[in-house]
């Protein structure tokens, strides 16, 4: 089914599923506008984050961080499962869209207040902003009476409960109720996408799913070579440590392009071939996602250390750089390589994330680090993944025999 475009006036198109087959599906513009927004958030996130831990508040920078990138990635999540369903793309559809792009910017104005004085009214009221509009489209994509409609009803239903109860959340005080509600509700979201589906079907592109993920990936890993850039410039500031924020440059560069590498190296689209699969992808990229976002802010760390600008032992700043990149190694390799490759690789990942928590106690931060990428990506090169299975090569289609994974 080809969408409609904007050439087509006011006239509305029926929200059919799109075609899981459909050749050569790849993002819209609309898609990647979207996240343009995103860029925003996680860019906030990261310098608050960057801020609090320079300080040397790491607990509490870690906790605001992981909560905040939950509200960031569940929400992004949601408008790409459900784009890869229903997007129509006619005047409704975009103007929706952008309402819940404002609430994204919402939500960024909102993480300064979250992070320096645990502030969620902002942050929360984007974030519902976002929500409600996804439950506008869910509506709309419920009026055809199919099986994807059934599952629909069920998502708007569940997100709208979910946002009432997060709007009450606001009114809880005490820290520690405040953080085991916040856990319960998150559960909640989460489960959202699991009861629809148990009661309906919407169908997913492999393809075009996958090549989202992507992108956002591009997005996190661009913070990182924003980290690199800036050790060279504090540098050029700093000449007594010139020498060293050159060599931190170049290292935080060769990390950034082996983490690419390893990102882009399994089949992507092959991981997400059941529900169970769409879940597992879907729900463990949180943990990716919010490593490489947390790696750029290492970066930044490392170079404070050797400006001596932090409050934070030079050891902490680098296990600031050494654990992300070892969750976003264990990470991609749990959801999308381990079933796609060989012995020889499946050792090299898990071992390469490893090593790299070696990193902090040894002389030379980042290097390490560095040099094992380097040796994963030397593997990755040699081996490439495992053949595709005889049925995908025969053009059977598992998606439309099972539902469809995590949209909301």
């Amino acid at each position: 089914m080809t969408p409609s475009r904007a050439g087509d006036g006011l006239r509305l198109v029926p929200m059919r599923p799109r075609d899981p087959s459909e050749p050569n599906r790849a993002a819209s513009t609309l898609e990647l506008f979207f996240d343009l927004v995103f860029v925003v958030a996680v860019s906030t996130a990261a310098q608050n984050l960057h801020h609090l831990m320079s300080e040397g508040d790491v607990v509490n920078g870690l906790v605001h961080y992981l909560m905040v990138f939950f509200a960031i990635w569940w929400a992004w999540m949601n408008f790409t499962w459900f784009a890869t369903s229903f997007d129509t793309d006619d005047w409704l559809y975009r103007v929706v869209t952008f309402v819940q792009m404002a609430g994204v910017l919402v939500l960024a104005a909102g993480l300064e207040p979250a992070f320096a004085e645990s502030e969620y009214t902002i942050l929360v009221g984007g974030y519902v902003v976002m929500r409600v509009a996804m439950v506008f489209q869910w509506v709309r994509a419920s009026r055809r009476g199919d099986v994807a409609s059934r599952a629909a009803r069920w998502y708007a239903a569940g997100i709208l409960v979910v946002q009432v109860l997060w709007v009450a959340w606001l009114t809880i005080d005490a820290q520690v109720p405040q953080m085991v509600v916040f856990v319960i509700l998150m559960l909640a979201e989460i489960s959202v996408p699991v009861v629809a589906e148990t009661r309906g079907r919407t169908t997913w592109h492999p393809h075009h799913i996958t090549e989202r993920y992507g992108c956002f990936t591009l997005i996190l890993l661009g913070e990182s070579l924003a980290g690199s850039a800036n050790a060279i410039i504090e540098g050029l500031h700093d000449t007594e440590h010139l020498g060293e924020m050159i060599a931190m440059g170049v290292l935080a560069f060769v990390v950034t392009a082996g983490l690419w590498w390893v990102y882009f190296w399994p089949p992507h689209h092959r991981a997400i071939l059941s529900f169970a699969e769409s879940l597992r992808y879907g729900y463990w990229h949180y943990f990716v996602f919010a490593a490489a976002g947390a790696f750029s802010v290492g970066i930044e760390l490392e170079i404070d250390a050797l400006s001596d600008a932090s409050h934070i032992a030079p050891v902490a700043a680098s296990y600031a750089v050494a654990v992300p990149v070892a969750v976003f190694l264990v990470g991609i390799w749990w959801i999308a390589i381990r079933k796609h490759a060989d012995r020889l690789v499946n050792t090299a990942l898990p071992l390469g994330a490893v090593l790299v928590l070696l990193d902090p106690v040894l002389p030379l931060p980042v290097a390490v680090t560095a040099l094992v990428i380097a040796a994963v990506v030397v593997v990755l090169v040699i081996r490439a993944p495992l053949p595709e299975p005889q049925d995908a090569r025969d053009g059977t289609d598992p998606i439309q025999e099972t539902p469809a994974g995590d949209s909301s």
